[in-house]
This record gives C-alpha cells, sequence and structure tokens, in this order.
C-alpha cells in the first residue's frame, strides 16, 4: 500500500489585529474535532521571547492549552534573532508536524517571515566581526548617520528601508560590504514546500484602525507599562530585537523620560497602523493567498474555509 502524502501546509496571514490566532485556533479545533489534528507554528518574531506577552497579543495559557503552538516562549530578550533563525526553526517545526501527519498552520504578520518560510529564500551571509564593527559605529554615530552612508553606497537599497530601522541598515551595510551590493527585494514567488494554501485576513483600513486602536488601550488596561518596567530590569534594552518592538520602543522611552504615556500610546497605535498598511501591501503583491473577510466570528469563518476552499481537509487522515 502507498504511502499516504503528508498533510499540508496552511499559512494564515494578515495585518496586527487582523484575528489570525483566533481563526487558527478555531480552524484547528475544527480539524481535530474530525481526525486530523492540527498545530500551530508560529511566524511573529515577538512571540518567541518569553515575557512580551501583553504588547504582542501572545496566545493565552488557555489557548495554548487548546492547540498546540510552537516556537512561542523560547528565547530570552537578550536573543538576536533573524529571520534565517526563524526560517530554519519553522521548517523543522513544520517538518516535524507534517511527519507525525500533523497538518501545521503557519501564523504570522510578516511577508518577510511568511516568504523566507513558504517559499525559495536563501540569504547572504554573515560575519560577525563586520557585524560587531558596525553596531559599534552605529553607537556611536547613529542611525542617521549610518543611513546617509547607506544611501551614498546605494540609494536603491536605501530607499527600501526606513532610516529609523537600525537592524536594516546595518544589515545593509554588512551585505554592501561582504558582497558589493544589497537588494530590499523579496525573490519570485515560487514554494519551496510543497502543498501549501495562504489565507489572508482581510478588512477596510477603518475598522483595523479602530480594531489597533483598541487593542492598544487594552494592553494598557492589561498593565503593558508595567509589564515593560519588568522586561526591562532584565535586559530587555539590551536586546537588540526585542527592545525594537512596536510599542515596547516607545514604553522604553516613557520610562527613560523622553516622552509622556499619552504620548507613548499615540505613538504606538499610530506606528502600528502604519506597519499594518505595510503588512497588508506586502501581501497585496502575492496572487497566491485567497483572501476572507475578517469581520466574520472566527468559528463562522473556520467553517465556511472548511466547507469551501479546504473542504479537503475535513477527510480523516489516514496513518
Amino acid at each position: 500500500m502507498p504511502a499516504s502524502p503528508p498533510p499540508p501546509v496552511i499559512a494564515v496571514i494578515g495585518p496586527t489585529a487582523s484575528g489570525k490566532t483566533a481563526l487558527a485556533i478555531a480552524l484547528a479545533r475544527r480539524l481535530a474535532a474530525v481526525g486530523r489534528p492540527a498545530e500551530i507554528v508560529n511566524a511573529d518574531s515577538m512571540l518567541v521571547y518569553r515575557g512580551m506577552d501583553i504588547g504582542t497579543a501572545k496566545p493565552t495559557p488557555e489557548e495554548r492549552a487548546m492547540v498546540h503552538h510552537h516556537l512561542v516562549d523560547i528565547w530570552d530578550i537578550d536573543r538576536t534573532a533573524t529571520v534565517a533563525d526563524f526560517q530554519r526553526l519553522a521548517r523543522e517545526a513544520i517538518a516535524d508536524c507534517r511527519a507525525r501527519g500533523v497538518l501545521p498552520l503557519l501564523v504570522g504578520g510578516s511577508s518577510l517571515y511568511i516568504r523566507a518560510i513558504l517559499d525559495v529564500f536563501e540569504f547572504p551571509g554573515t560575519d560577525p566581526g563586520v557585524r560587531a564593527r558596525l553596531e559599534a559605529e552605529l553607537a556611536a554615530s547613529g542611525a542617521e548617520a549610518m543611513y546617509a552612508r547607506l544611501r551614498d553606497l546605494d540609494a536603491g537599497a536605501a530607499a527600501g528601508i526606513e532610516p529609523n530601522n537600525e537592524r536594516r541598515i546595518v544589515r545593509a551595510l554588512e551585505v554592501i560590504e561582504l558582497t558589493g551590493h544589497y537588494t530590499s527585494t523579496l525573490p519570485e514567488h515560487r514554494y519551496a514546500l510543497d502543498g501549501v494554501t495562504e489565507i489572508g485576513l482581510s478588512l477596510d483600513r477603518d475598522v483595523l484602525d479602530a480594531r489597533i486602536a483598541q487593542r492598544v488601550e487594552r494592553m494598557w488596561a492589561e498593565g503593558f507599562v508595567d509589564e515593560v518596567r519588568r522586561l526591562a530590569a532584565h535586559g530587555l534594552r539590551e536586546g537588540r530585537t526585542a527592545s525594537r518592538a512596536l510599542g515596547y520602543r516607545q514604553v522604553l522611552d516613557l520610562l527613560d523620560g523622553v516622552i509622556d504615556e499619552p504620548t507613548a500610546k499615540e505613538l504606538t497605535i499610530t506606528r502600528t497602523r502604519r506597519f499594518a498598511r505595510k503588512q497588508l501591501g506586502w501581501f497585496r503583491r502575492d496572487d497566491r493567498i485567497l483572501w476572507v473577510d475578517a469581520t466574520r466570528p472566527s468559528e463562522e469563518l473556520a467553517e465556511a474555509l472548511l466547507m469551501g476552499p479546504l473542504r479537503g481537509l475535513l477527510l480523516p487522515s489516514v496513518t
């Protein structure tokens, strides 16, 4: 008897506050009810950090008890994360799920991370010595000067990077030094994995803006400032990745007396909205994504997907 094919890979993607986690959990629970075990593979670069719970809208312990989650709470906040790290870990988690006959549900909001995991996507090499020297220069001269250097070396590369994105500026300068050029464009759309279906959560800008504002208000009500204060005492400022997370950077500035609390909250809202627009902009360029209405309740949307484009998943798995 021929071996059964491995389970497909379902990616649930969309901007911040679009309801990705709720939909993925609803899908996993519905599949489990018909004998198709499914697990969630996190593709959010901040959910990996222990203690960063409120500001990342991390799945609650109750949600994680319902459905097993991979790549959540695996690193301390002073660990620097790269897209290449995430690509390796997520692909390993997906392969592990499929080898066990479990359907992996990849969940994330960054086109770069999703593409790196699902697509043919190779990274230029790195040199720790060059990186350390550039980071020391960044600390001494600041992001503005480093960005000006990048613009002088490669105006096209600089145009694709925000002037205050210190990590990407340093990486671009490192790649230029090592290879002679840098590109900020993503490679062509070509899956590295088989059996992939991408579900995108879509909603009007006004609705998304309102959801983001509500989420930030909820973060503050749930004790976000205290969370950041606690993490700061355990090295958040030294974490090159974690310290730059939306909201966390603004509250660190609040704690350092750079801005007041209303400003920290408003900056978190406005910059999250800006980030969400960029997320959607990148995703909209990928015509492989099946877009669905994110305003529908997650259980209803999961059922509609499983009775429609994902209906084949309701067949029990064969081992």
